[in-house]
């Protein structure tokens, strides 16, 4: 047994007492849960796809914790379009009740799998390495645990310079299932002297050139049986992408100099700040090499798309930086300063900022404005709409073309400002209400509303949430 929640969109209900016997014969308990308390895997059961669907599903995507499995009463109802309108309006993944020989099993394995992706995610291991639960991180999480825990697939990191995909190359090997794999081994492609590119990825036998005074393992041997991380692999130049395509393909190779095939095994990680895709419509990276190394492809969001992360890195990072000592509370003018400033350099960026202002710090009191390095201290007053960017204006834009009304709207973006606020300052009612401009009362009030919608009749409603346990 194990257990999930499920939210109910349908107009006769008549659904749901044949879906809640046949889930818990294939291992899923059920029982009531409050709105507001709406994590992990679930399930959103709907008979159309009306603006109550997909109103719902953003309504549940507002709950970074939650992952969302839609269940269609019947296969009429699921088009090409409405199945991508449901995945656009958060749904991980969408089924029909209807269309499986056992649906109750469909169902069960996977909530399970998520359910055990989530544990995973949960872990020291991965916490520790990468902090963060925005629900653009989060997201990138589950599918970085997946690819490493459950496939042995090559995997391809996309991403802006410092976003981490080194630390998540690193958590990629520490997650893999074998149990007897080696080391993981790192090449920076931008270090890769062309006229030596084959031994250093190839090896070489004695005498193969002149100096070669002994012979010499080059990446692929040495990883065999464990991890090949090719770092800024985008910067290969395209002789060399054929030279890697047989070895890649088929982990078979030849030293340079030498005669015999060489076999290794290893899993393949690449990384790059760079638009492979369009490289490669470009002309300026290899279509077949772009297919051999891309089996599993990850984007790391910039520091700009996960800012709910930023206040728990910079505590994280202040930690890391004063091991055993006191942990460091920001007064309200560095936090401030620390949520408004822009990173060019993602996480590397803030981490460094960070380390300088730890280095000024005196003391185990909080951090002051004092502390900002005086070439970093902001200059003149920052425009009052720098938060309405394009993002925000095309959210609203999918909200009304999925039927969304101004009330909803609002009430949403309320409730979101409100609980990334409460995620930011730890639960802390009285910091969160004034940096919300309201008051603690209010904020007790509107968590009250949360809390009340819960399923209190026999009966199951539109709207009502449940959770199998």
């Amino acid at each position: 047994m194990f257990e999930a929640w499920i939210r109910l969109v349908e107009r006769s209900g008549s659904t749901f007492p044949v879906m809640e016997q046949a889930l818990q014969s294939a291992g899923v308990k059920v029982k009531p849960v409050r709105m507001g308390e709406v994590s992990g895997p679930g399930l959103l059961v709907f008979d159309e796809v009306a603006p109550a669907t997909l109103e719902a599903a953003n309504e549940l995507r507002q709950c970074p914790e939650a992952r969302v499995l839609g269940v269609a009463t019947s296969s009429a109802v699921l088009g090409n379009d409405a199945c991508w309108m449901l995945l656009d309006a958060g749904l991980s993944d969408v089924l029909a009740w209807d269309r499986c020989a056992s649906p109750a099993a469909e169902i069960a394995a996977r909530l399970e799998r998520w359910l055990e992706v989530d544990r995973l995610i949960a872990s020291p291991l991965v916490q520790e390495r990468l902090v963060g639960r925005s629900a653009a991180w989060l997201g990138l999480l589950r599918q970085i645990v997946e690819a490493a825990a459950f496939t042995d697939s090559s995997v391809l990191l996309l991403g802006e310079s410092g976003t981490g995909k080194e630390e998540v190359a690193r958590l990629i090997h520490a997650l893999d299932p074998r149990p007897d794999k080696r080391e993981l081994v790192t090449l920076d492609c931008t270090t890769v002297v062309p006229e030596l590119s084959g031994s250093e990825f190839f090896g070489h036998e004695r005498g193969a050139f002149t100096g070669a005074a002994n012979s010499r393992d080059g990446a692929f041997a040495l990883a065999d049986g464990g991890t090949l991380f090719l770092d800024e692999v985008g910067e290969l130049p395209l002789k060399l992408q054929a030279q890697l395509l047989r070895v890649v393909q088929e982990q078979t190779y030849k030293r340079v100099g030498g005669n015999s095939w060489q076999h290794t095994r290893f899993r393949l990680i690449c990384a790059t700040n760079r638009d492979l895709a369009k490289e490669v419509e470009q002309g300026g990276f290899r279509r077949d090499f772009f297919h051999r190394i891309s089996s599993w492809i990850c984007h790391l969001p910039p520091l700009s798309k996960r800012m709910e992360d930023l206040l728990p890195l910079v505590h994280h990072f202040l930690q890391t930086m004063r091991p055993g000592r006191p942990p460091l509370e920001l007064e309200e003018p560095v936090r401030e300063y620390l949520l408004t400033r822009d990173y060019p350099g993602n996480v590397r960026d803030l981490r460094q900022l960070v380390s300088r202002i730890c280095k000024s710090h005196v003391g185990d009191g909080p951090i002051t404005v004092g502390d900002i390095p005086p070439d970093e201290r902001p200059v003149g007053n920052e425009s009052a709409t720098w938060w309405q960017d394009t993002s925000f204006t095309q959210s609203i834009r999918r909200a009304l073309r999925g039927g969304v009304g101004l009330k909803d709207i609002s009430r949403i973006a309320s409730d979101t400002a409100i609980r990334l606020t409460l995620a930011e300052e730890q639960g802390s009612l009285q910091r969160a209400a004034r940096r919300l401009g309201v008051t603690d009362r209010a904020l007790q009030l509107r968590k009250a509303q949360w809390g009340n919608q819960t399923a209190d009749s026999p009966s199951l409603m539109p709207g009502d949430s449940l959770t199998f346990g």
